[in-house]
C-alpha cells in the first residue's frame, strides 16, 4: 500500500471513511438525522481540513471546536462517539494506506478526538 502523499489520496481516505459513517448504527445517525449535513458543503471542507493537516496545505480555515459545541447542545456526544469515530478512521486509514503519513493520520485523529472530548465534557 501507498502512504497518504496527494489531494487525491485524502480524497480517499475522507471518502470512504464517510461511507463507514453513514453506515454506522453509533455515529452515522448524528449526521443523518441530527444534523443532516449538506454533503456537498461538509465533505470538500474535510478534504480541505485532512490536507491542510497532512500534507500542509494550509487550504482549511475554520474552528471545528465550534461546531462540535454546537452539535453537543443537539445531541451530548459521549466517549463512545469518540471512540467509535476513531475507530471508524484509524480503520479506513489501515485498509488503504501505510506509512508515516498514514501514521500521522491516525495519531492526528487520535489528539483531535481526545480533545475535542476533553473540551466537551469542560464546557458542559
Amino acid at each position: 500500500m501507498n502512504d497518504i502523499s496527494t489531494d487525491e489520496d485524502v480524497k480517499l481516505l475522507v471518502d470512504e471513511f464517510y461511507k463507514k459513517v453513514l453506515a454506522d448504527p453509533t455515529i452515522g445517525f448524528i449526521f443523518t438525522e441530527v444534523v443532516q449535513l449538506s454533503w456537498e458543503k461538509h465533505i470538500p471542507v474535510m478534504y480541505s481540513f485532512w490536507s491542510s493537516l497532512l500534507l500542509g496545505t494550509n487550504t482549511y480555515s475554520g474552528n471545528p471546536m465550534v461546531k462540535h459545541f454546537q452539535l453537543d447542545k443537539l445531541i451530548p456526544l459521549t466517549k463512545i462517539h469518540f471512540d467509535r469515530w476513531l475507530q471508524l478512521w484509524e480503520g479506513t486509514v489501515k485498509e488503504n494506506f501505510s506509512g508515516a503519513k498514514a501514521d500521522e493520520a491516525r495519531t492526528r485523529a487520535k489528539n483531535i478526538a481526545g480533545i475535542m472530548q476533553f473540551r466537551i465534557e469542560e464546557k458542559r
